[in-house]
């Protein structure tokens, strides 16, 4: 009947509800009411329960990740966060065995969050782009890329991007471009 109680509770204040004979909520529980709290916009209810996850749970790389990048946005502790999601990275990395790697771009794309809550730019573009070396598709890392408004390399490579070559360049290309969307 207890248990019963506790996860009527739990359902109801967007927590996780404790396994039926341990009392221990799995890790994989706490995952899906952060991504519940996330999808409502509410950041600080989900760094509530990865705080919880994370005393339980404190070796399982998904909740470090996820931690990790939420201690950067929301508790605003750049330097832990961003460690957090490396930490995180190593550790999925170290254990993962064969067809894992498809999980490093959630793990690249935490990592990446971290960084521009740290007005970390370069090194969050770094990551994303390294998540995107697994999966090249990744919605979400595609939508931060997007965020951030990344440059396009530059046209003459052995040239640094402020060389008025390039920027010359770049800024007749973009106009004929430009010129020929309006014809269309």
């Amino acid at each position: 009947m207890r248990e019963q109680d506790d996860t009527k509770k739990a359902v109801n204040q967007n927590r996780p509800a404790p396994g039926p004979s341990t009392g221990v909520i799995k890790p994989g529980d706490y995952l899906r009411a952060v991504k519940v709290s996330l999808r409502k916009g509410n950041q600080k209810e989900a760094f509530n329960l990865l705080q919880d996850a994370a005393l339980q749970h404190p070796d399982d790389p998904f909740i470090l990740s996820y931690y990790g990048c939420l201690q950067a946005l929301v508790g605003r502790k750049y330097r832990a966060g961003v460690e957090k999601c490396k930490q995180a990275l190593s550790m999925i990395k170290r254990e993962s065995s064969f067809g894992e790697e498809m999980l490093y771009p959630v793990f690249y794309l935490n990592l990446g969050r971290a960084y521009v809550a740290a007005g970390k730019k370069k090194d969050a573009l770094d990551s994303f782009e390294k998540g995107l070396m697994y999966d090249s598709g990744n919605h979400d890392i595609l939508m931060e890329l997007r965020g951030l408004g990344s440059r396009r390399k530059a046209l003459v490579s052995f040239l640094d991007r402020s060389n008025p070559i390039n920027k010359y360049i770049g800024l007749i290309l973009h106009r004929a471009n430009k010129e020929s969307d309006k014809k269309r």
